[in-house]
């Protein structure tokens, strides 16, 4: 009777120890392992850019940070456990960095989902609060967004609902200006420069053009500042173009 209770007892402390090791691998993998990899990353070393001089290098930089093709999937591809699984893994891989780095914005450049262009009005909605919930930043941290395709649609398969839907959610103009930190951004949205009269390339181009003329009266360029006096920028600086190559 002693040998089979010390038999139990064992199997007991093995049964713990595997638990407990079985858990510690978990709370790693699932956990730790994003704090391990990510702060390896540095921000770099900025040097002064005699290119720029209207911009005065107080050592306050505009740390940004890049994603591109999330591909959220839908209802239609894919396997329910792989969208838990590379969503989970994106949402940590995301909080960590933010955790961590704490970059001033975040760019996200196209297809945001896999099915925009297919989704009926509450599957969108959905895909909208998903997108959301895994990538929630703070309120001080910028999110800017370009369109891509599968947001939307290729530009022959495009029409107003899709992208009037797209933009109110995320605030993503075919064409937008604005500028963080006297850094000057222009989001475009690729599906309207195909350089046609379709309903929403022209308006887009038109857009180009103005803030081609406010760039270079903020430059300094009095002419341009004739026709267009209004400018929201208030300061130059070479514009970074954020925008999606479709393939």
């Amino acid at each position: 009777m002693m040998l089979r209770g010390t038999r139990i007892l064992l199997n007991v402390n093995l049964l713990w120890k595997l638990g407990l090791a079985i858990i510690s691998i978990f709370v790693y993998c699932e956990f730790l392992h994003y704090y391990v990899v990510i702060s390896q990353c540095q921000w770099p070393v900025l040097k002064p850019n005699s290119a720029d001089k209207n911009i005065e290098d107080n050592g306050n930089h505009l740390h940004a940070m890049v994603l591109a093709d999330i591909h959220l999937l839908g209802r239609r591809n894919g396997h329910w456990f792989d969208k838990l699984r590379r969503e989970w893994q994106m949402h940590r891989a995301f909080q960590t960095t933010i955790g961590l780095h704490r970059p001033n914005i975040v760019m996200f450049l196209g297809d945001l989902f896999d099915e925009g262009k297919w989704c009926t009005p509450d599957e969108f909605t959905e895909y909208v609060s998903r997108f959301h919930n895994l990538f929630h930043a703070p309120e001080d941290i910028e999110l800017l967004i370009a369109a891509g395709n599968h947001d939307m649609g290729f530009h022959y398969s495009l029409n107003p609902y899709l992208v009037n839907r797209f933009q109110k959610a995320f605030d993503a103009e075919a064409v937008k200006l604005l500028q963080i930190q006297g850094v000057t951004f222009v989001i475009i949205n690729s599906m309207a420069m195909e350089g046609d009269d379709c309903f929403l390339c022209r308006p887009a181009q038109t857009k180009v053009k103005i803030i081609a003329r406010q760039l270079k009266c903020a430059k300094g360029d009095k002419e341009a500042c004739i026709y267009w006096k209004n400018s929201s920028l208030k300061q130059y600086s070479q514009p970074i173009i954020l925008q999606v190559c479709l393939g």
